[in-house]
């Protein structure tokens, strides 16, 4: 693996919830870029090629998040870079959905769902385990 600062690019439209979990990836030795909505975060993406995404997923619209995570997925990059989906709508709503299954992830195009609040060592050691897989897969 490279020593090079894995760039993250994270998507929320909530201020704190940027400024908090950019501080704690930060912490964590990732290099972090932030949009505050979907089209500044689908110009981000073009324009910097992060190594993962971490995108929310109600943001100006319900459907934001999903929207991108899929124009994500659909980009060249972004086949080969993890993307997760952050939501509190579990939370909020007692509404669970997830990308394991499936027909989950023909709809939710996304490596994971993760539940906000974000607990970061749980997110640091998805982010890990997903950047080797896919430096696995590039390399083969």
């Amino acid at each position: 693996m490279s020593d090079q600062k894995k760039k993250i690019l994270l998507v929320d439209d909530n201020i704190d919830n940027r400024v908090e979990n950019k501080s704690l990836l930060e912490s964590r030795d990732y290099e972090v870029i932030t949009a505050e909505d979907s089209k500044d975060g689908w110009n981000k993406f073009k324009q910097i090629k992060p190594d993962a995404a971490l995108i929310d997923l109600i943001m100006e619209e319900h459907d934001s998040g999903f929207i991108l995570c899929y124009k994500i997925k659909n980009d060249e990059h972004g086949k080969n870079i993890p993307v997760l989906l952050l939501t509190s709508a579990a939370y909020l709503t007692g509404f669970k959905f997830g990308s394991s299954t499936s027909e989950e992830k023909e709809w939710i195009k996304c490596d994971e769902v993760i539940n906000k609040p974000i607990q970061i060592d749980h997110l640091v050691m998805k982010l890990e385990s997903y950047f080797r897989q896919y430096e696995i897969k590039t390399e083969a």
